[in-house]
């Protein structure tokens, strides 16, 4: 008779996409977190390089962009010691599980992923050969899957990442039905922070996507950062009637808030309250707790970067920890869904 799956550690998961450069939105809507929870659960953090084929891309820069994406991390905070971090591409468990899951997703269900219609219309404005492609469409069965194969616990997301944390659950729950129970049930560990606008259109969720101006590096200097924050949109003139605060001012305090300035900032809101609407103030505010991060990161990555053979080494290790627990995942899925055993 086959034993029962043993239970799974209460493992927190999270992954980010390799891209050219971090802005302070990733920081305080994830990565900060993720830092966090390292002293309260076993964790383990991951960079997707698979997922950033889905988008227009060359070799080159996905291989740069991997290590600069391993290096950025650490020097937020993520320790090895406290945690495994791992590159996606060197656990191949991640796609034999993406394919065994998909089939327990529907077609109705990816095709409702808002990720892919905003993704979908990027690649639609830049025109030329591009096209939305069928990994670009089953990118969410293979984030579950980055998920799963951990059998995590605890997801750190912001709340613009449910959806697809819903669609992680809502598989796992029908593999469970279907298998026996294997997959413990996910749940959200959501950011205090706000989602962070983006300084020059307050409008819009602060991106690479929209241009330099558009958002702050988490490693800027501190003439960038000082420049971007002083440009600042506030107020547009008259508030609408029911409004007490613009997007662009609101999203300054929001700003201040994550940097920790919490009594500067209930300061400038009580002067906000009484009618100063001059925004000098706020403003260096911001931009003194910002230059204060960035400088205290660059410095990190620095000192990581003057031993940069030594950090492959290490990472290259564990991503091979990472292997090994998604190998005995693995072992046990193919077990329970009626494939054969690996040959060793």
């Amino acid at each position: 008779m086959t034993s029962p799956p043993a239970p799974a550690p209460a493992r927190v998961v999270s992954a980010i996409q390799p891209s050219a450069e971090l802005h302070i939105g990733n920081y305080f809507g994830a990565i900060a977190t993720c830092v966090a929870l390292q002293d309260r659960y076993p964790c383990i953090y991951g960079v997707v390089d698979l997922h950033a084929m889905t988008m227009p891309y060359t070799p080159a820069h996905l291989r740069a962009n991997t290590d600069r994406m391993i290096v950025d991390l650490l020097a937020c905070g993520i320790d090895p010691q406290r945690a495994i971090l791992f590159v996606q591409s060197q656990v191949p468990e991640h796609t034999e599980l993406a394919w065994i899951i998909s089939c327990l997703c529907s077609y109705d269900e990816l095709r409702r992923m808002n990720q892919f219609k905003e993704k979908a219309e990027q690649l639609e404005e830049l025109g030329g050969l591009q096209y939305a492609s069928a990994g670009l469409f089953n990118y969410p069965v293979l984030q579950a899957a980055d998920i799963l194969v951990y059998r995590a616990r605890y997801v750190p997301i912001g709340k613009d990442q449910l959806q697809h944390l819903e669609l992680s659950r809502s598989i796992a729950r029908r593999f469970n039905q279907q298998f026996g129970a294997f997959f413990p049930e996910l749940e959200p560990v959501l950011t205090e922070t706000p989602t962070l606008m983006s300084l020059a259109a307050p409008d819009r969720k602060m991106s690479k996507s929209l241009g330099p101006r558009y958002y702050i590096g988490l490693f800027e200097d501190e003439a960038g950062v000082r420049q971007k924050v002083m440009a600042a949109v506030t107020d547009p003139g008259v508030l609408p009637p029911g409004i007490k605060m613009s997007p662009g001012v609101a999203n300054l305090f929001a700003i201040l808030q994550a940097c920790g300035e919490t009594a500067t900032a209930g300061a400038l809101l009580a002067r906000y309250e009484a009618g100063d609407r001059h925004y000098g103030a706020l403003k260096a505010a911001v931009a003194d707790a910002l230059v204060a991060l960035t400088t205290r990161l660059r410095a990190r990555r620095a000192a990581i970067l003057d031993d940069a053979p030594a950090v492959q080494r290490q990472v290259a290790q564990m991503s091979e920890q990472a292997r090994a627990i998604a190998a005995d995942t693995m072992r046990e899925v193919r077990a329970l869904v009626g494939l054969p055993a690996h040959r060793s």
